[in-house]
């Protein structure tokens, strides 16, 4: 069995947990597997080179930076390899390049390719654990490039492509998926399963657990992804692709929410065509993402556009309208920090009625005003107030009995 294991920062973020990592991945050996293993930067290592980059150029170059913060992971690599052969398990070092890791020349966030597993399948046919630097890889040239935030993860999912590996096994400092933040909810629940899609929706609404983008690399390539603890022992929580035996699964899989939101509005804008445009084509082009959004006719025939963009960016969306708001002759911009956005997320809901009002009878039970809604196939979204974020939170997660284990 060919498995593709990922540690992280905090999982190597000292010689005494490099050895850790090092015991789980001879074991894994041992029992007849396969292993190839995709590491992080030991922590704090990256942020302490972008410091001292910063102090020698103040908006430093793409491309220079790319060689220096690789070297993060190239110096857990050869320390992890080192951990192995003391213990007596064969193993070998690669950086992005020397695997062949081939992406386009975007630095700072490229995109890979192309992956050459040649080497690779070289060392493992020798019976040695193959040792690669997450992050990074090449472009056509030779030039070193890194993959953006959370791109040790996507390294590790596009290995397990590139291979056809059984699973992809990510170890992080939680020990799977939960129904809810457990610092919320106390009776949050890790899952034992959960899909692609469902995965998705609660990395994009705020759950931290694997960054987005890999899980999409992994939907794309039905590459198993299981999300293991590096520091208990569990069987951590399966994402896979939908199946027969998940149809039956509960109504709701989770409850994911962001704090990180804030609400604009554009009042009285005058009922013509064109004035959707004239307010998010100035926010588009300032590179301001925009999430929910909801527009009303007023009874004076005109409307209101109602729309929440993450909290950093709710200064500069404000400028923008006000500007926008005068030159089509609307009555204002309102502007809500207070927000949170909070979501039911399950792919129960395709064949399931009633979850909105069910939904929403719990919010009503805790008194909890909802200001916005958007649904999509599997997930259901509201906009309220933060200060009734918990209270609503573990109303849900009682509402839809997601404390009780399953049978």
């Amino acid at each position: 069995m060919l498995i593709v294991q990922k540690y992280g920062g905090t999982s190597v973020g000292s010689i005494e947990r490099i050895r850790s990592v090092a015991a789980k991945v001879a074991a894994s050996k041992a029992k007849g597997n396969q292993v190839v293993v995709a590491v992080s930067a030991m922590s704090g290592v990256t942020n302490n080179l972008t410091a001292m980059a910063h102090e020698l150029q103040k908006e430093p170059s793409p491309r220079e930076m790319d060689v220096l913060l690789t070297t993060g992971e190239q110096t857990t690599i050869a320390l992890l390899c080192m951990a192995l052969l003391e213990i007596g398990c064969p193993a070998i070092s690669f950086t992005g390049g020397q695997v062949r890791i081939l992406t386009d020349n975007a630095h700072t966030k490229a995109r890979i390719q192309e992956i050459d597993d040649t080497n690779i399948r070289r060392e493992l046919e020798q019976e040695k654990v193959v040792v690669v630097a997450g992050f990074q890889g090449v472009d056509e040239k030779g030039n070193i490039t890194t993959l953006g935030r959370g791109g040790s993860d996507t390294t590790a999912v596009a290995l397990a492509a590139a291979l056809k590996a059984e699973e992809c096994q990510i170890y992080t400092d939680v020990d799977g998926v939960y129904t809810t933040d457990p610092r919320v909810v106390e009776k949050a629940r890790r899952l034992d399963r959960i899909t692609f899609e469902e995965m998705l929706e609660m990395a994009s609404l705020g759950a931290k657990v694997l960054q987005i983008r890999s899980v999409e690399f992994a939907g794309k390539y039905d590459v198993p992804l299981r999300v293991l603890s590096s520091f208990e022992d569990g069987p951590g929580t399966l994402i896979g692709s939908e199946d027969e035996s998940m149809m039956e699964t509960p109504l709701i899989s989770g409850i994911a929410f962001t704090r990180d939101e804030a609400k604009l509005s554009v009042v009285g804008v005058p009922d013509v065509p064109g004035m959707a445009y004239k307010v998010f084509g100035p926010i588009s082009d300032a590179n301001i993402e925009v999430d929910v959004i909801v527009q009303n006719i007023g009874a004076d025939q005109t409307n209101d556009i109602t729309f929440t963009v993450n909290k950093k960016d709710a200064e500069a969306a404000a400028r923008i309208l006000e500007s926008v708001a005068r030159d089509m002759g609307a009555k204002g911009v309102e502007v809500d920090e207070n927000v949170a956005k909070l979501s039911l997320v399950g792919v129960g809901m395709r064949s399931h009625a009633g979850i909105a009002s069910r939904m929403f009878e719990a919010l009503y039970s805790e008194s909890v005003n909802i200001q916005l809604i958007t649904t999509s196939e599997i997930k259901i979204s509201v906009v309220i107030e933060e200060k009734y974020l918990e209270s609503a939170v573990r109303a849900l997660h009682t509402a839809f009995e997601l404390d009780q284990e399953k049978q």
